[in-house]
């Protein structure tokens, strides 16, 4: 992960958190009393050491004191939540929308108590595709706009997300097939719910699938999914393994550059929806 980007994700983790080298292995030892043992899925190519010097900088130039955060990441979410319930790690930065879902299945499961109150941090959820891919990317967009406009994106919003209970009340996500079209290969986790959701049978549940079909009826193209884990969504994307992946735009300020969340060789699409950063953890 580019310094810069790292520095963005920083800020968010600080004063909230997105969503993350030793992914799921037993956390180090605490070295000082108030040290906090968080998890984050691991975006990019982002390493401990480097996440956590550029923590400790970005508080000492902030000239503030918080909580100290010892940076964990992980490859998927199920691991992630395992070791928060297990108590390898103290506290998890993720968004609201699965905040809301975890805490609905898990009553231990609580916002962290040293972050309410605090000031919101509210990520920009996208598509990440090829730079080249600019005929794509004007689809994507302009599609995403037409979505807004006729209310479509509300609606699937309030469906997959606000009224979401549980998997199976959600309406089934099917995809047409376009007889010759071209095929849009898309990266997803299928492990964060209820953003990106793909049951255990293979049936995709989440509001990123349900996007990318009525995405894909509108530009008359196919969708194929493809496997990836959160850690490997650039790299998927630069090896022509996938096209489009789901990509979170970190909040900037005046010390934070507007292009950031652009690795070399990927662009991203116009935001389709926004979810604030929460810290979770279990009841002591």
């Amino acid at each position: 992960m580019e310094l810069k980007k790292i520095a963005a994700v920083i800020l968010s983790c600080a004063v909230a958190g997105t969503v993350f080298t030793g992914c799921g292995e037993t956390p180090p030892a605490q070295t000082q009393a108030e040290e906090i043992k968080m998890g984050l899925l691991q975006t990019l190519n982002a390493d401990t050491d480097t996440y956590n010097k550029m923590m400790a900088k970005f508080e000492e130039n902030a000239e503030i004191k918080l909580p100290h955060h010892q940076i964990i990441f992980y490859r998927n979410f199920q691991t992630l939540q395992e070791d928060l319930i297990s108590g390898k790690i103290d506290e998890v930065s993720i968004y609201k929308s699965a905040t809301d879902y975890l805490m609905a299945r898990n009553p231990q499961i609580e916002i962290a108590k040293n972050h309410v109150g605090k000031k919101k941090i509210i990520d920009n959820i996208a598509f990440a595709l090829r730079a080249e891919d600019t005929e794509l990317k004007n689809s994507l967009d302009d599609a995403i706009s037409k979505m807004q406009n006729d209310r479509t994106l509300d609606k699937l919003i309030t469906i997959y997300i606000t009224d979401f209970k549980t998997p199976e009340d959600l309406p089934a996500v099917t995809f047409e097939n376009f007889d010759g079209a071209d095929t849009i290969k898309v990266g997803v986790t299928g492990d964060l719910p209820p953003m990106d959701l793909i049951l255990a049978d293979g049936t995709p549940a989440g509001f990123n699938t349900a996007l990318l079909s009525e995405i894909g009826k509108r530009l008359q193209k196919n969708i194929e999914f493809v496997k990836i884990n959160s850690a490997s969504r650039a790299a998927a994307l630069t090896s022509k393994k996938v096209d489009i992946s789901f990509w979170a735009i970190i909040p900037t300020n005046e010390s934070v550059p507007l292009d950031l969340d652009k690795p070399e060789g990927v662009e991203l699409s116009t935001p389709y929806f926004t979810d604030d950063v929460i810290h979770i953890d279990i009841k002591k």
